[in-house]
């Protein structure tokens, strides 16, 4: 494949953009395959729906650029302002005086990314369900490894993210010996078979969006809030049924080490409308909880 990209854009959008704080939702974990970031660039490969593309995106002196690769670049160029935070919409916003006003002091550059890619955000969101974080990063990527193909452009190691017909076909087994159990792994493959229909979401209202994600088998309020946030841009995004987002927002909101999905809600309460952008804000500068006993133990998948 040749270095010279298919096409570039340039931007300059008001106020700072910081590409790790703003992109670092859509990767799952350093090694992800699908994704680089790297000082002021970043890398991603995705699936459009004119085929793969690669895209590099660079920060300088107050402008952003991207490149593009593939067949799909023209698409993925389409998307530029999208995925960097050019559409997110603060209006309405307050922090107040407190911490959510020194996060954001501090973080200028954190935006909300909209990528359009529904269903190649529900993937690993399923994965992710009910598991360690490092558990859930280890299989998606053994999948994209197995299911994957090279990215366009010049990225040496960089895969696209399986195709949804390659995952809809792929045998339970399959799953299994990537550490994925019989419940994940069909709710993996169902949803690749409405993969066209899923990403549709991302051209739907916010309510239509939640509506259409909620009703694939397997998917609930934690994993459609998990893809609307980064798939959608969704600003009041909130992960109920989270395992440690409760305790890192009554924490820094409130001072509690400890807490439950309503204390969370009700601390967030004040934020309608922007409790994700919130979530966001603690979740990358906010203090983090105490830590009383041991971290939870890894379980083999055969107990699930």
């Amino acid at each position: 494949m040749s270095a010279r990209p298919a096409g570039r854009r340039r931007l300059r959008l008001a106020g700072p953009v910081d590409l790790r704080l703003t992109l670092g939702a859509v990767r799952r974990g350093r090694g992800d395959p699908t994704m680089r970031i790297g000082p002021g660039e970043v890398w991603r490969a995705t699936r459009t729906a004119d085929g793969p593309a690669t895209a590099r995106v660079t920060a300088s002196g107050g402008e952003l650029a991207m490149e593009a690769w593939g067949p799909g670049a023209e698409r993925a160029l389409d998307g530029f302002e999208a995925l960097v935070g050019g559409l997110d919409d603060e209006r309405g916003f307050d922090p107040g005086t407190g911490v959510v006003a020194e996060l954001r002091r501090r973080l200028p550059g954190l935006r909300l990314c909209r990528t359009g890619a529904v269903f190649e955000a529900l993937v690993p969101t399923v994965i992710e369900q009910k598991v360690t974080g490092h558990e859930a990063r280890r299989s998606y990527h053994g999948l994209v490894r197995r299911l994957g193909e090279p990215a366009p452009g010049p990225c040496a190691g960089l895969l696209v993210p399986p195709a949804a017909e390659a995952v809809a076909r792929t045998p339970s087994w399959v799953f299994h010996r990537l550490g994925v159990e019989r419940r994940r792994a069909d709710t993996v493959r169902v949803a690749a078979t409405y993969a066209r229909r899923l990403d549709e979401a991302a051209s739907l209202g916010r309510d239509e969006a939640y509506r259409r994600l909620l009703a694939l088998p397997g998917v609930g309020p934690w994993t459609a809030a998990e893809v609307a946030m980064v798939a959608l841009g969704d600003a009041d995004a909130v992960s109920v049924g989270d395992f440690h987002l409760p305790d890192h927002v009554a924490f820094a909101l409130a001072g509690e080490a400890r807490a439950d999905d309503a204390r969370m809600l009700e601390l967030l309460e004040p934020y309608q409308g922007h409790r994700g952008r919130v979530v966001r804000l603690i979740m990358a500068g906010g203090p983090a909880p105490p830590r009383f006993g041991p971290r939870m133990a890894l379980n083999p998948i055969a107990a699930l």
